[in-house]
């Protein structure tokens, strides 16, 4: 058992990691859990499409108001207390609706609201964790390191969480958030357990302003990571289209029902849990640029691909191997970013990062209802494929500057 413990978490990259990483497990549990009773419990008070929607629009307007305060925050304060601080606010707003769903006090009102305080609070906890891992893992592991992070993602908030939730709701609508909470105490628990450095103190009194322009500024004038945030940004507006139409297109065009549609999205899965399993493997024997270039290859060939089958096999072979690179490639810029941005910096770059994600998803899922309804249901995925290649052909010579961003800010003496 302890030759597997250390294979999957090598004993060199400490014990504070191997507690992030266990609070990472269970946190993600308990999102996965939320991401499907969330929902229900939306649907349970309400049958309006407009507030069903809301419940979700709630969940992700958070990133656009609060994502660069959150960077600030981390930066400034000790990281792993503002963590542990906002998954204990996080477990009261819900012990608060739990007890509303068992007073029978709840209505669609109180749903929102906490939906709301819940997606706020993500915020910040998000921002904050992930600067966690490069203040106790070195920068040579920082890509195993992401790729066991991630597989906590995929693993308990795609795979396991969601059903766990399901079952949990159907027994009782405050079970599964019952088990949020428990799980919420054990993450900030774990992460109470780590020792990390400690950041040195701002100078002088310091304006969130002040502080969030200095976040733009080292953003822009590093070429590496602007260039990345842009390709971030743009081609999440692809994707965004093409995915915001994925369940029609499932239905409609493969002619698939609820369940097929379950498991397109499950095999996408499946491949990140394979792209993770193999992470460590492929970055000792391929270039950063390499992966970058051909996961961004894979990417436009997949909108492609699903534009022109209409076979059920084919577009889960296809799924599957985009599942592979999504979480190849957020594994990999992620740990670009982590090396390449300074410690004092790593909340208010990533919080750019975070938002140019959500912003371009955002984007991108307006622009698909609206191609659909003009040119069908397969054409979203034809500009996801066009749009895709366009940018891959712009900043394919970037790619290798953008994969040795650590070496050139060591060399800059960032």
């Amino acid at each position: 058992m302890g030759r597997i413990v250390d294979a999957v978490l090598p004993a060199r990259m400490g014990t504070s990691f191997r507690w992030l990483v266990g609070s990472a497990w269970v946190g993600n549990l308990g999102d996965g859990i939320a991401l499907a009773a969330g929902p229900l419990l939306v649907a349970s008070q309400t049958s309006d499409p407009l507030l069903v929607a809301l419940a979700g629009l709630l969940q992700r307007l958070p990133w656009l108001l609060f994502g660069l305060h959150a960077g600030v925050l981390a930066d400034r304060v000790d990281r792993r207390l503002v963590v542990i601080a906002v998954d204990l606010v996080r477990a009261l707003v819900l012990v608060v609706l739990v007890g509303a769903l068992v007073t029978g006090a709840v209505d669609t009102t109180v749903v929102l609201v906490a939906m709301f305080l819940l997606g706020t609070a993500e915020v910040f906890v998000d921002t904050t964790s992930a600067t966690l891992l490069p203040m106790v893992v070195p920068r040579a592991d920082l890509g195993i390191g992401n790729a066991r992070m991630m597989t906590a993602t995929i693993t308990m908030n795609q795979l396991v969480g969601p059903s766990v939730g399901a079952v949990l709701f159907a027994l009782g609508m405050a079970w599964p958030f019952v088990v949020q909470v428990v799980c919420l105490l054990l993450g900030a628990l774990l992460v109470s357990r780590m020792v990390t450095p400690r950041l040195p103190a701002p100078e002088g009194p310091r304006h969130v302003g002040r502080d969030i322009a200095e976040g733009f500024r080292w953003t822009w004038h590093n070429p590496a990571v602007r260039t990345l945030t842009l390709a971030i940004v743009t081609f999440n507006v692809t994707y965004g289209a093409a995915w915001s139409v994925l369940v029609l297109y499932a239905t409609d065009r493969l002619g698939l029902g609820p369940v097929g549609f379950g498991l397109l999205t499950t095999v996408g899965a499946l491949g990140g849990i394979a792209g993770t399993a193999g992470y460590d493997w492929l970055e000792r024997h391929a270039s950063l640029a390499g992966i970058m270039r051909v996961g961004l290859v894979v990417e436009t060939l997949t909108h492609l691909g699903l534009a022109v089958t209409t076979t059920p096999w084919v577009a889960m072979v296809i799924m599957f191997a985009f599942g592979v690179h999504a979480f190849v490639w957020g594994t990999t810029s992620r740990t670009v970013r982590m090396r390449a941005v300074p410690h004092h910096l790593q909340g208010r770059v990533g919080s750019l990062y975070s938002i140019g994600v959500f912003g371009g998803i955002v984007a991108g899922q307006a622009l698909g209802g609206v191609i659909a309804r003009i040119w069908g249901i397969t054409g979203p995925f034809w500009f996801a494929f066009v749009g895709s290649a366009l940018i891959l052909a712009l900043i394919w010579r970037e790619l290798a500057h953008i994969a040795h961003a650590d070496e050139e800010a060591l060399a800059a003496g960032a």
